[in-house]
């Protein structure tokens, strides 16, 4: 019989993008048990809520995560919004879906190159980030800032965009489109991703159901689960349907977040074909009323969930944050008992995992 082991993994390791932090047990080269450690990065940035206005908030939410910081940001809004009886401007609605899809998009693009570097393929790596410059510069153009881009508001955005601004992103969108699709297809289809990832990490759909599991871990899955659907901003205007795969390995999760990024440019393209003239906010007077109120919305790495408390003045009581790499947490851990210690880190690189997020 082996003798076991307790190894850590993280929070520093070449293959993690974030700190995240794991204690392993192994037995051999077999992960037999798997434990979370959380707290490296946590900044308190929801007590911030009692010492902040509700609208310097907006800012510091941004905060919470750079890459998922529009989202944050409109999710936060919205809270507020419905607190207050706000009803923003149906333009405002399409521009914070357009920002959003295109934060899905760069997001999803960020990880397929972290992907790519940990199984050595360098040059799809800076392929794939060439590629995401693309988006980044949509951003600059459109907001005045390529990752943290602030243009989410009480009452709508502080941003608009013009006729030859959105003639430009789909001509930018459309080339990305051609580049990704050559990279689909050398991506999915090779030997060495398969053999890494086809039946590797398997999650069944009532494992992921009852795990609370979220986004492209749920949706891998067979979970057909995508607030889009639930039409918040302008997504009631817009059609699509969410994105499932249904073999729960680590090969659907990646399926998942490869066909979202032609997702996400189709509903950028029916979103600036649909947006209507008009006002881009309404002004908001006034503290929110005494009261409590729950928004989500579906990000890249799925359901975020603000909770409010609010007083009447100024300042919030409460702010709290579930984020989706919190979620997906209890599914990791059950993936990784029975996997080969070499698979770890592409397994931990499947959920997209967000520690700036998750510990705030």
């Amino acid at each position: 019989m082996s003798d076991k082991s307790t190894i850590p993994f993280g929070p520093q390791h070449p293959v993690l993008p974030e700190p995240i932090h794991l204690k392993l047990v192994v037995e051999d080269e077999k992960v037999v048990e798997a434990y979370p450690a959380f707290g490296f990065v946590h900044r308190g940035l929801e007590t911030l809520a009692q010492k902040k206005d509700f609208n310097q908030m907006v800012y510091v939410v941004e905060r919470v995560c750079g890459i998922c910081s529009c989202m944050h940001g409109q999710d936060y809004c919205e809270a507020i919004e419905e607190l207050m009886g706000v009803q923003v401007p149906v333009r405002a609605e399409y521009l914070r879906t357009i920002w959003a899809e295109l934060h899905r998009i760069h997001s999803h693009l960020l990880w397929l190159g972290l992907f790519a570097d940990a199984f050595g393929f360098e040059n799809l790596f800076m392929q794939t980030w060439k590629i995401r410059e693309k988006i980044m510069d949509i951003l600059e153009a459109t907001s005045g800032n390529r990752v943290i881009i602030s243009v989410n508001i009480v009452g709508g955005v502080r941003k608009d965009i013009n006729s030859e601004q959105a003639k430009w992103i789909l001509k930018e969108l459309d080339d990305v489109e051609e580049q990704l699709k050559d990279i689909n297809d050398v991506v999915m289809n090779n030997y060495t991703v398969k053999e890494r990832t086809v039946g590797i990490g398997v999650l069944t759909k009532e494992e992921a159901y009852e795990l609370g599991a979220t986004g492209p871990m749920a949706k891998g899955s067979g979970v057909d689960l995508d607030l889009r659907t639930t039409g918040y901003a302008a997504y009631k205007y817009l059609d699509f349907e969410p994105i499932v795969e249904k073999d729960g390995d680590s090969y659907a999760r990646n399926l998942v977040r490869m066909r979202e990024i032609f997702q996400s440019i189709d509903l950028i393209r029916q979103a600036l074909s649909k947006m209507p003239e008009g006002d881009i906010n309404v002004p908001v007077k006034g503290n929110p009323p005494a009261g409590e109120v729950i928004s989500r919305l579906e990000q890249s790495r799925g359901e975020v969930v603000y909770y409010i408390k609010s007083n009447g003045t100024k300042f919030l009581d409460r702010l709290r944050i579930r984020t989706p790499t919190f979620a997906n947490i209890p599914a990791l851990l059950k993936i990784l008992p029975g996997s080969q210690l070499q698979d770890v880190p592409v397994l931990i690189l499947t959920i997209d995992p967000c520690i700036s997020c998750t510990e705030r």
